[in-house]
């Protein structure tokens, strides 16, 4: 496929929108996007989401229980639910309570005391028709559709949208349940996979079965996922580690000569990512790939495929450097996610490049770890003609609107930077692996892992990352060669950029330390050639007369 196809494809995985400025937000992305009082006085214990999909009529009905917390004494609590699913009814200790419908936003007045330190519950009964995705994942919603056998082939997909487009919680990703049961009823011929483990599945007389399935760990909203079709399973246990690692695989029947042939890459996956990032953060749930009617999604321990079964993505390479035909890129960037997105999660939507470009910068490890330094290199550094610099990576707080599609490609060549300036790969390797035990399971800000780079790596970053995260502009390295002086600065930055870099002098490595004022440096040899190490995500300029 051509480069302008490729790169429109690639708008449409980087989530693309128009510049936030031009943008004005309503009450509606206030209550979704920011840490409302009604919201904060109260701490996500547990859910069970207990729910009938009914293919033949594409509506969903059911209740999500919720455990929680009391943090401070408040009566009124919002639950998300985007219209057209209706939220029928609250009730706590069998009675009704009432309920204030304001938009996508639901606030139920609570008839009891709520007391500091108490752990209550509540039932949220909704049902209806929910939102039809548009173009999953990136416009999503409930997919509903039919495999080659006439069979439904349903699934969930709700990053950006949010998790509230098909059920009831607390849609805001600060806040997570330490657990969580997902009871899903279909027709008898079809199974639903979910996130977790499968505790049992139940046979009804109204020729329906519920599959329950039982995440251990702390899940945030949109990766809770029903996944409904007349799969095929079959399984292997990879040794991590941590052990033996449950790796379960669901796709159409009809494909599944061709998924045991592709998922091969899983255990590969698994081998580069815990050499880099540390261990699998799921053991006690387990991995699972399922097949999808989309691209796919990082869906927690339910990891959602729609590749078609080839290398790249859909057969294309974002890199342009070959090296992306080695891999499949849904299985690869999308499990990545286990471990930023899943295990670490943003907080606010306005820092999801710790999400996207973290997993983008994950991809060329796993070139690395398969094919070698060049190869990362030569992958990570290609993808440098997707980056657009159209707006700022971090979006803006407390609306629900994150940054620039180039979170991904710009976030990954800013790590690998990153790598450069520490100039030592086994520390690098070591500061990956610590972050994801530090963060483990957490939901987190931008500074605090930027805080956390610049203490690993003993450097202040806050104007690196003021410049690639903050700013649209690439450093551009201006220098000029008068006999045997060289002349260097940084241009095109933010006040006090300071970032070294390597360059090479007729081939001989030598690192410079440039800043916004211009540094003068004795060179011994006339007529040098300047090269400006490729690794760092540059510019630079000849400017000698």
């Amino acid at each position: 496929m051509c480069r302008i196809a490729i790169s429109l494809i690639l708008m449409m995985l980087c989530f693309s929108q128009n510049d936030a400025q031009t943008i004005a937000f309503t009450r509606q992305d206030t209550l979704r996007g920011s840490i409302t009082k009604e919201r904060e006085w109260w701490d996500l214990v547990y859910y069970h989401l207990d729910i009938k999909v009914n293919p033949s009529d594409s509506t969903i009905y059911g209740k999500n229980t919720i455990l929680y917390e009391v943090l401070d004494n408040y009566q009124v609590m919002q639950i998300d639910l985007q219209p057209p699913l209706i939220l029928e009814k609250a009730i706590q200790k069998g009675k009704s309570l009432p309920v204030k419908h304001d938009g996508n936003a639901h606030f139920i007045t609570l008839n009891e005391n709520q007391k500091q330190g108490a752990i209550n519950e509540i039932e949220i009964h909704y049902g209806g028709k929910p939102h039809i995705a548009k173009n999953p994942p990136w416009d999503g919603g409930i997919t509903w559709t039919i495999d080659r056998d006439n069979k439904p082939f349903v699934a969930s997909s709700c990053q950006g949208i949010g998790a509230s487009i098909w059920w009831p919680c607390k849609d805001h990703m600060y806040d997570e349940p330490d657990s969580m049961l997902i009871s899903v009823n279909v027709p008898e011929n079809l199974i639903n996979v979910s996130n977790g483990r499968l505790r049992k599945v139940e046979e009804h007389e109204d020729k329906t079965k519920t599959w329950h399935w039982f995440v251990s760990n702390p899940i945030n909203n949109y990766c809770v996922n029903i996944n409904i079709a007349d799969y095929a399973h079959f399984s292997e246990i990879y040794s991590g580690e941590k052990g033996e690692l449950d790796c379960d695989y669901y796709v159409l029947k009809g494909n599944l000569r061709f998924a045991q042939h592709q998922f091969k890459q899983v255990s590969l996956m698994l081998e580069a990512f815990e050499y880099w990032l540390g261990p699998y953060p799921f053991y006690k749930d387990g991995y699972k790939l399922v097949e999808v009617p989309y691209a796919g999604m990082e869906h927690q321990s339910s990891v959602t495929y729609g590749n078609k079964y080839r290398n790249g993505f859909f057969g294309n390479d974002f890199s342009f450097s070959g090296w992306g035909q080695k891999f499949d890129f849904i299985i690869i960037h999308e499990s990545g996610h286990e471990w930023f997105a899943n295990s670490i999660t943003y907080k606010d939507i306005a820092d999801m490049w710790i999400h996207e470009g973290f997993t983008s910068y994950a991809e060329n490890l796993y070139v690395e770890y398969h094919y070698g330094k060049k190869a990362g290199s030569e992958y990570v550094i290609g993808t440098r003609m997707n980056i657009r610099n159209d707006r700022p990576i971090i979006g803006q707080y407390n609306v629900n609107y994150e940054g620039s599609g180039d979170m991904y490609h710009k976030g990954a060549n800013m790590l690998h930077t990153l790598r450069q300036i520490v100039n030592d790969d086994e520390k690098w390797r070591e500061i990956l692996r610590k972050m994801n035990r530090e963060f483990y399971h957490q939901t987190v800000t931008s500074r605090q892992i930027e805080d956390f780079l610049s203490r690993e790596t003993k450097i202040d970053l806050s104007k690196f990352f003021d410049q690639y995260l903050r700013d649209v502009r690439i450093p551009k390295l201006e220098y000029s060669i008068n006999e045997n002086e060289l002349q260097y600065r940084w241009s095109n930055c933010v006040d006090g950029f300071d970032m070294p870099v390597k360059i090479y002098l007729n081939e001989a490595e030598k690192w410079l330390k440039p800043v916004l004022e211009w540094k003068i440096e004795e060179i011994e040899l006339k007529d040098t050639v300047v090269k400006i190490d490729p690794n760092f995500y540059v510019s630079y300029l000849n400017i000698t007369d």
